[in-house]
């Protein structure tokens, strides 16, 4: 792959109809390789339909890296003036703040360019779409190991994490996160909000906890954590909180990404063999591994259930957890 200063000039890619243009498409954003923002961008074409699909009509975040992985990060809501006429926004609301965001809203694979061009790496979606964006569709199970949690101890996390899931009668979609954990990603009717889909991630949480003692941890404060145990992360779940999509690439030097597995591939995988070298590979021989993920939304109701269960034994809820919480 090309390795440069950044002095190239813009390239011109047709897009499903849409010119997009990356400007200094050699400029390097991974240095562990040499991989720039062009093989970025191809990346993402590679695997078009995974990446359209994990992100379409929801809000999304953009983080950008204008100067590579290597350098300043930037967490960026609102789409900037001048974006061209083709892409779609949808509006997000921020009352605590009083303001409100047009927010990045994917509808097809040229939006993904546009924004590789505005030097974004990685997408973070909400987990509600654009017809309602206060109506989560999605529950994100994130099992995120602490410092010295081992990745054996991650797989049977999960293994515990599917087995209450095949009780529910729920399934759930795993993927790498790009990083040394994993997610699972359960579609479910938009028929609560955001408090209540977090009251059912963190009752899932807690009996995964309950089979996996030795292994699991709910607690809310880093600090109070074993650093030996896995996370359950129940608050990926709240308003506004997001994680990198399936297919997103992380910025870090070694362009990893967020890939979709199957639960078979569990116990063999490694997480770092998953980059922008090796997946369009993959994905041109097995194609996009959620695409069946929009097939059955699931009721929570179970799970607020138990969640109810739970606060009548005296557990105590999200919100107030960390109200009980110091700071």
């Amino acid at each position: 792959m090309a390795a440069g200063r950044g002095n190239t000039p813009a390239v011109e890619l047709d897009v499903g109809g849409c010119a997009v243009r990356p400007s200094s498409p050699d400029r390097v954003y991974f240095a562990a390789r040499g991989e720039t923002k062009l093989d970025l961008a191809r990346y993402y074409l590679s695997v078009g339909d995974g990446i359209v699909r994990a992100l379409r009509e929801r809000p999304c975040m953009m983080h950008r890296f204008p100067d590579g992985t290597g350098g300043e990060k930037v967490h960026q809501k609102r789409v900037p003036r001048g974006a061209p006429p083709w892409l779609e926004t949808v509006r997000v609301h921020f009352p605590r703040y009083g303001r409100h965001a047009d927010e990045l809203c994917v509808t097809k694979l040229a939006d993904v360019i546009w924004a590789v061009q505005m030097s974004t790496v990685e997408f973070h979606p909400w987990n509600s779409r654009r017809a309602d964006t206060e109506r989560p569709d999605e529950w994100r199970i994130d099992l995120d190991p602490m410092p010295e949690c081992d990745f054996a101890r991650v797989r049977r996390v999960a293994h515990v994490a599917r087995e209450v899931l095949d009780e529910l009668g729920v399934v759930g979609w795993p993927k790498t996160s790009g990083g040394r954990g994993l997610h699972v990603y359960v579609r479910i009717t938009p028929d609560w909000g955001f408090g209540d889909v977090r009251r059912a991630a963190l009752a899932f949480a807690r009996e995964v906890e309950r089979r996996a003692p030795d292994d699991v941890t709910t607690t809310w404060w880093r600090r109070d954590r074993d650093p030996r145990t896995l996370f359950v992360d129940y608050n990926q779940n709240a308003r506004d909180h997001t994680i990198a999509s399936a297919y997103s690439v992380r910025g870090v030097p070694e362009a990893t990404v967020s890939a979709p597995i199957t639960w078979d591939e569990i116990d063999n995988v490694d997480p770092r063999d998953f980059t922008i070298a090796t997946m369009p590979g993959r994905f041109a021989e097995r194609g996009d591994l959620h695409a069946g993920i929009d097939d059955t939304a699931y009721s929570l109701q179970p799970l607020l259930e138990w969640a109810e269960r739970d606060e009548r034994d005296g557990a105590p809820g999200p919100a107030d957890i960390e109200a009980d919480s110091p700071g």
